[in-house]
């Protein structure tokens, strides 16, 4: 192998500046320097390492044989170091070329700059004039525009003006053809007289007609006499009366080409002469035309067809509910029929919902209207309905059930459509005065249902007198017929009047104020029924309590009569007290029925009536209810009164009657005391809790309390005055004893406690009988508030004078 620079020399070498422009890439200029001189050693490197097994390399690349001599792995490595070192050697004077250009540049460079700076400098100077002209030449160009946007409002207000000449024109000369004689429409232009421009014709004379009505109204103003008035607007006044008579003949004529189009059906040639007839007082003869030739309105048997259908062969007597069956069918059609004309009016008319408002304003005034004057035929409030034809309640039932129904027909018409109509305003005027003598009506149908209940009541009851035959008159006064007593059913019947009153109130009564009033009113009627029945029916069962009363009165007798006679008398007194007892009982039912009725009453306040009065209403309500069942508690305790003076009157005879002298006075004849009440105890305690049973159930809270306190009271009152009547022996005082002992413990079935108490001190002071003489004085020692009543009782023993206990009495008392 040569020297290194010998082989470098050889090689070629090519570094130039193209190298290094554009995409550079070390790897491939290394490439190009190398890759003649490595492929010769490629095949000698494969076969060196292949061959190397069993050699050892050094770190120099070297490796060392069999014998130990080292051969160089990489022979080449000369011949490259020597490129490189040229290849370095070229590229250093590379740069110094390029550097030299790099300076060249940079000069011219800085040359260029300077011209360029001095090339802007000028630049910015024509820029600036160049803007100040572009300003002015925008001023001008605004100028121009604005000048021309002038021009062209001239023009087209010249172009505008141009077009109302022409047509000024063009209608002067139509004027000038109305104008030419009164009355000859014969030389008017073919456009008048074309069925194919009749829109138009119909158009020019609207304007023209306005035209010459408006300049005879102006002359007529600014002239100063009539007669230059006349002679100026002379000819336009010829113009306008022919104008008008051919407005009427086309609007004739359009008429009837619309009235040949609907018969036949033609929507399109129906819409066409709507538009054109719009031009007319806005339409409206042409609406108006149309609702009017409605079949409904303009065929008698409509009428005829829509009255029998809600009346019927029966008329009025077919009833509320037959008639709201009849409304319903007959305003469903009507629903039916005006839905149908407005599918119509809306493919037709310009202006559907003014023709819509037409029609069902027809409808209400017209065919709702008239079945509405058959219907409510407003009673005499002087001369009633007879009850068993209806009455008063038929007319109230009618109206509430035509007004809800036809209410309810607006409420439709008004969803399908009626422009600017209030349909719902119009029937409540259809209404209006019906409902503004309504509360009168209301007011005297309830009160001919009370009589009419009233009368039923009586003949009833004068029809069981009569089928009684010759029955006595204290045998009818013991059973009083039940269609005189007080029945809870009847008040139940009172309230539903009241309660089917009340919802037609409801339904009347749009305004708060007007339903409170109504409702008030209404009640008051109920409260009046229920009081005058109640207290009638009181009434009459004292009457039963008096004519008992009378019946014992009667037959009240003398202690000298016969025996015979005495006899009688008391068989007459039996039956008096047996009418007593059973007017007693009539008496008690009465006054638990009504009860019960007043509990109605209040539960139908409370329920119905309270929720639709304002508090001030509310609380006067409450006060007249108040009233009305005070008055009926009056009756009721004068009635209670007199059931004290019946019972206390039997309690009297029985006492009079069955209790004898020796009950408390027994004979000396050794036989032993008895124990037992007296037989007029007894009796009397038999009777008391035989006919205080109905008192027991009629009476509840308070007022039992209160009768049976007064009752009981009555009954020790009464006994003391007995028991005056008679001496005690220290036997008879022990059976008296025993007889309050029976009558405490009835009388505690009262639950009256100081009834209890009277009765417990009665068996106190009975034990001044029984006890010595000696003993008296502190028998009542600590009870010292009955010693005025003991000391009655002390002047009833039998041994009173002769154990002189006058004197120990008076010392007694004065102790006291």
């Amino acid at each position: 192998m040569g020297s290194p620079k010998a082989s470098a020399a050889t090689l070629p070498l090519i570094l130039d500046i193209e190298d290094f422009k554009g995409d550079f890439s070390f790897d491939a200029l290394f490439g190009g320097l190398v890759n003649e001189l490595l492929p010769s050693f490629e095949e000698d490197d494969a076969d060196a390492a292949d061959g190397a097994g069993g050699q050892d390399m050094f770190p120099n690349g070297t490796l060392r044989g069999p014998q130990g001599a080292a051969t160089p792995v990489f022979p080449a490595v000369e011949e490259l170091l020597a490129l490189f070192k040229d290849s370095c050697k070229e590229l250093v004077d590379l740069r110094g070329q390029i550097d030299g250009r790099l300076q060249n540049l940079k000069m011219e460079v800085e040359i260029q700059d300077s011209k360029h700076r001095k090339t802007l400098a000028e630049l910015e100077k024509g820029v600036d004039g160049l803007h100040q002209s572009f300003q002015r030449l925008d001023t001008r160009i605004s100028s121009v525009g604005q000048t021309a946007a002038k021009i062209g409002d001239h023009l087209q207000n010249a172009d505008s003006q141009r077009k109302t000449a022409s047509q000024t024109i063009e209608l002067i000369k139509y004027l000038m053809e109305f104008n030419s004689s009164p009355g000859d429409l014969m030389e008017l232009s073919s456009l008048f007289s074309d069925d194919s421009r009749v829109a138009e014709a119909a158009s020019i004379a609207q304007k023209l007609r306005s035209f010459a009505e408006e300049d005879v109204g102006t002359h007529g103003i600014n002239m100063p006499s009539a007669v230059g008035a006349a002679n100026a607007s002379r000819g336009l006044e010829v113009a306008v009366a022919n104008l008008q008579d051919y407005c009427n003949e086309l609007e004739n004529r359009l008429l009837s080409r619309f009235d040949a189009a609907s018969q036949r059906r033609e929507l399109s040639i129906m819409a066409e002469c709507a538009k054109i007839l719009s031009q007319f007082n806005r339409g409206t003869s042409a609406m108006q035309h149309y609702v009017a030739s409605r079949p409904m309105f303009i065929d008698v048997e409509v009428m005829n067809t829509d009255i029998n259908l809600v009346l019927g062969d029966q008329g009025l007597q077919a009833g509320s509910n037959n008639i709201a069956r009849g409304l319903s069918t007959l305003y469903k059609e009507i629903t039916e029929t005006v839905r149908k004309e407005a599918a119509t009016i809306m493919a037709v008319f310009p202006s559907p919902n003014d023709v819509m408002s037409i029609l069902v304003q027809r409808v209400l005034e017209q065919r709702v209207s008239a079945i509405l004057d058959r219907l409510l035929e407003k009673p005499s409030l002087v001369n009633l309905p007879p009850v068993n034809q209806g009455g008063l309640l038929l007319y109230l039932r009618i109206f509430a059930v035509a007004y809800e129904k036809t209410e309810d027909l607006a409420r439709e018409l008004q969803s399908i459509g009626c422009g600017d109509l209030d349909a719902e305003g119009l029937t409540e005027s259809l209404f209006l005065s019906h409902k503004d003598e309504y509360p009168e009506y209301e007011q005297a149908s309830l009160n001919q249902l009370y009589q009419s209940k009233m009368e039923e009541l009586r003949a009833e009851a004068q029809q069981q007198s009569e089928s009684m035959g010759t029955i006595s008159r204290s045998k009818a006064s013991i059973s009083p017929s039940a269609s005189q007593q007080i029945s809870v059913t009847i008040v139940t019947e009172f309230v539903r009047w009241n309660e089917e009153a009340i919802s037609r109130c409801t339904l009347f009564s749009s305004q708060p104020a007007t339903l409170a009033s109504n409702v008030r009113s209404v009640f008051a009627c109920l409260l009046a029924q229920v009081s005058q029945y109640l207290t009638g029916g009181l009434e009459r069962a004292r009457e039963s309590l008096n004519e008992a009363a009378a019946l014992r009165d009667r037959f009240v007798i003398g202690a000298s009569v016969s025996r015979r006679v005495a006899a009688a008398a008391a068989s007459a007194a039996e039956a008096a007290a047996a009418a007593g007892e059973s007017s007693f009982r009539s008496f008690m039912i009465a006054v638990q029925r009504c009860g019960s009725s007043v509990a109605i009453l209040q539960q139908y306040f409370s329920n119905a009536i309270s929720r639709l009065l304002p508090p001030d209403v509310h609380a006067a309500s409450l006060e007249e209810m108040g009233a009305a069942v005070s008055s009926v508690e009056g009756a009721a305790q004068k009635g209670l009164q007199q059931c004290i003076d019946t019972v206390m009157a039997e309690v009297d005879r029985l006492l009079s009657s069955e209790q004898k002298t020796t009950d408390y006075r027994s004979p000396d004849d050794g036989n032993a005391p008895d124990h037992r009440p007296t037989n007029a105890c007894m009796r009397v305690v038999a009777y008391l809790s035989r006919v205080l049973e109905s008192a027991f159930s009629a009476l509840e809270g308070l007022n039992k309390q209160s009768f049976l306190t007064d009752l009981g009271n009555h009954l020790h009152k009464g006994l003391l005055s007995h028991w005056q009547k008679f001496t005690f022996s220290p036997s008879g005082g022990l059976r008296l004893k025993r007889d309050i002992t029976e009558y405490g413990e009835f009388i505690r079935s009262f639950n009256a406690p100081s009834i209890d108490e009277k009765f417990e001190l009665l068996g106190i002071m009975a034990n001044v009988f029984i006890v010595a003489p000696e003993s008296l004085a502190s028998l009542f020692e600590g009870t010292p508030s009955i010693r005025k009543d003991a000391s009655r009782f002390i002047q009833l023993r039998d041994d009173f004078k002769t154990a002189k206990l006058a004197s120990m009495l008076n010392s007694f008392m004065s102790d006291s």
